[in-house]
């Protein structure tokens, strides 16, 4: 393959331009436009849908998909296949997103957020008076036990946590690693847990995993944490259970309708809400870089990319 174009679907840093640069001219495209200019490689974020419309006005020339990010559920991965399309990701987010999954935890938990809004508001009472919830010794339900749940319950082992989980199928390595013990059914998990986390990939049969009745199956002031995927949980009914009082809090760092936030969720002291930024250091930032490259320098020298998806 001569020099490719690549074609960048957002404003990327400089340095992952640069370094971009080294396969070929790089262009920031806007897939919403009727027409997409020509070019070889695509590379895009788990913000840029690449479906439908989208991947059927992809020119002709392209031929890798490459995603910045470990999440490919923006990209219709059969649909791309058929086109002779290959799809990439970034398998190296596990560590710094089960960091931030067990912050958000503690600081829902804890009430940490609202605790440092009023005092940023100079109201040293409420913010003294932000009463939470117990973490150590409680039990934490892990809804996929993948790379990042187990990196999760790793976590969660240091606060002495009752690891319990569900998965397409039991896990024995890592029941034996962890202490962690399977769930049957979802319904027994919520049943159980005093903290439910969200780590499960988003797909058809896992969309609103976490909707109104589900949420209903929750022990009274249980606590869920979404590192996941925002579609994992239905937000209408995750508001309705917190105004009921039967949810403890939640915390988020993906939403259903990214990057829009469904208003009534700030409206919640028990609620911690961030931007999406599980993978955000400056150490997992440049792995992803890093990776993306692999994989293109694999696809231009191999025809295959490293991390493919479909």
């Amino acid at each position: 393959m001569s020099k490719p174009t690549l074609l960048v679907t957002r404003p990327l840093p400089q340095p992952m331009v640069d370094a971009l640069g080294q396969f070929g001219e790089v262009q920031i495209v806007d897939l919403t436009a009727d027409t997409i200019p020509a070019g070889d490689i695509i590379v895009t974020t788990p913000l840029d849908p690449i479906k439908g419309e989208v991947l059927a006005k992809l020119p002709k020339s392209v031929r890798l998909i490459a995603n910045i990010g470990i999440g490919v559920d923006h990209v219709d991965l059969s649909a791309a296949r058929e086109l002779g399309i290959a799809v990439s990701n970034t398998p190296v987010v596990t560590e710094d997103t089960a960091d931030l999954a067990m912050a958000l935890l503690l600081a829902t938990c804890r009430k940490l957020s609202a605790s440092e809004r009023y005092l940023r508001a100079d109201d040293w009472v409420s913010g003294m008076g932000q009463t939470g919830i117990r973490v150590h010794g409680k039990t934490l339900g892990i809804i996929g036990m993948g790379a990042i749940g187990q990196a999760l319950a790793r976590r969660a082992q240091g606060f002495g946590m009752e690891i319990i989980y569900t998965n397409r199928s039991p896990n024995p390595d890592a029941e034996a690693a962890l202490g962690a013990r399977f769930c049957e059914t979802k319904e027994q998990l919520l049943a159980e847990a005093d903290i439910v986390s969200l780590n499960c990939d988003l797909n058809p049969n896992t969309r609103h995993i976490i909707d109104a009745e589900a949420l209903s199956q929750m022990k009274p002031g249980a606590v869920l944490i979404n590192a996941g995927r925002g579609p994992l949980v239905d937000e209408a009914a995750l508001i309705k259970a917190l105004e009921s009082g039967h949810l403890g809090g939640a915390g988020l760092d993906v939403y259903e309708f990214e990057p829009q936030v469904s208003p009534g969720l700030t409206a919640f002291d028990n609620v911690t809400l961030l931007a999406h930024i599980g993978s955000a250091t400056q150490e997992c930032r440049a792995d992803m870089a890093r990776r993306v490259c692999v994989n293109i320098a694999a696809f231009i020298q191999q025809g295959a990319p490293q991390d493919c998806c479909n």
